[in-house]
């Protein structure tokens, strides 16, 4: 699986971006899915997940509520709906994948990764 994120940039905050990930070939239905995000001098950190099958979400504290997580299956895309946006939401996003889905937080555990797309947000 290859996987391509697009769709970041700049916002002011308050405002919204949607992230797109496009996974190559076909997904199976046991792979997780994750973004995550890293700011200058920081680690990447976990933001949100889902399985490909689709039900089971997940979100880290600090943008439940905020951000949403999806898939089309059909066009073999994942997104992050994410608004409002905040300045320190301003990182990489990646998007990744994990055929085993055991730890989805640890981005150690996922295989696949897309290259990242910026997204600045200003105040």
């Amino acid at each position: 699986v290859q996987l391509q994120a697009f769709g970041g940039g700049l916002v002011q905050a308050g405002g919204s971006l949607r992230l797109s990930c496009l996974a190559s070939g076909r997904p199976s239905a046991g792979l997780g899915m994750g973004w995550f995000r890293q700011a200058p001098g920081k680690e990447r950190e976990f933001v949100a997940a889902l399985t490909w099958s689709g039900g089971v979400r997940y979100y880290s504290d600090s943008v439940k509520g905020r951000f949403t997580i999806s898939r089309d299956n059909d066009k073999n895309t994942m997104y992050l709906q994410m608004n409002p946006l905040k300045p320190e939401d301003t990182a990489v996003y990646y998007c990744a994948g994990d055929p085993n889905f055991r730890d989805y937080r640890d981005h150690r555990a996922y295989v696949y990764w897309g290259q990242g797309t910026l997204v600045t947000v200003s105040s």
